[in-house]
């Protein structure tokens, strides 16, 4: 399997495939963070079991030497199937998306794990739409049970089927959804966590207390605003843009105070400081 993206959504999508006896190909541009990502893999394989019981225990030097990292898109040639991960640009998606039908045999089919970005949009950047399909990983993948998928106009079933079979094998249900801004998921969820953050801005609220509602109150896992976090508060304001230009509805519009901690750097766990702080981050 390839997985393009070194972030944290594509390292836990690496650590799912290696965790369940795929061989990888791991393809970042940036040197160091393939690097951290060496680290970060093993921690996820070691500890995942711990946190998930049914997941298979596998030797961190099993699951590294399993594992290739490169900055070279070429490498991903060998693979049956792909990922893709990359920052929600639509400028860096479009020219990543040529290189990668570039350098795929025919008939090796793209995952898009993008927050709203269409598929259609993405698969016309190829000459292979029929094998391209939205794959959306939740993070931490390997600790997940279901997979939203976006099947675009020109997905085929045989690339839909294909994709049911490797989710099979990472112990996943698929829940299949249409291509349109946002999908079901992140549609719903970003708004989400914009109006938990306007109620942070615009009443004070402390981003704890609100996140404490939706645990308490509605036996959530995490609050919005813990969830952001994980996200990358530049992801979810990256989606936001995107689905304020799809749909022209205001409800999308960016709250200033997450546009203010971007600018600042201030993206969540990714830099250790968020809605909450996280200690030190080692540079990538």
């Amino acid at each position: 399997m390839g997985v393009v993206g070194a972030g944290g959504i594509g390292l836990s999508v690496a650590a799912d495939f290696v965790i369940h006896g795929f061989g990888v190909v791991l393809v970042d541009i940036d040197e160091s963070r393939l690097e951290k990502s060496r680290d970060e893999l093993s921690r996820a394989v070691l500890y995942g079991p711990m946190l998930r019981t049914a997941l298979p225990r596998v030797p961190v030097e099993e699951a590294l030497a399993r594992t290739v990292f490169t900055t070279r898109l070429e490498a991903l040639a060998s693979c049956e199937f792909v990922v893709e991960n990359v920052t929600e640009s639509w400028d860096v998606k479009r020219g990543l998306y040529r290189e990668l039908d570039a350098v795929l045999p025919p008939g090796v089919g793209i995952g898009v794990n993008t927050s709203s970005i269409s598929i259609g949009r993405l698969a016309a950047e190829t000459t292979r739409a029929p094998d391209v399909i939205g794959i959306h990983f939740m993070n931490p993948s390997y600790l997940k049970d279901a997979v939203e998928i976006m099947r675009g106009a020109e997905t085929s079933d045989a690339c839909l089927a294909r994709v049911s079979g490797i989710l099979e094998a990472l112990g996943k249900s698929a829940v299949v959804v249409g291509d349109f801004p946002g999908f079901v998921s992140n549609r719903i969820s970003h708004l989400f966590f914009n109006e938990a953050i306007r109620v942070v801005e615009e009443q004070g609220v402390e981003p704890a207390t609100v996140d404490a509602v939706f645990k308490k109150c509605f036996g959530h896992r995490m609050g919005p605003l813990e969830t952001a976090d994980l996200i990358g508060l530049d992801t979810v304001a990256l989606t936001l843009d995107h689905l304020y230009d799809s749909y022209g509805d205001e409800k999308f519009r960016c709250a200033e105070l997450l546009r203010s901690m971007v600018k600042t750097q201030r993206l969540g766990r990714k830099t250790g400081h968020g809605f909450y702080q996280y200690g030190p981050v080692q540079p990538s």
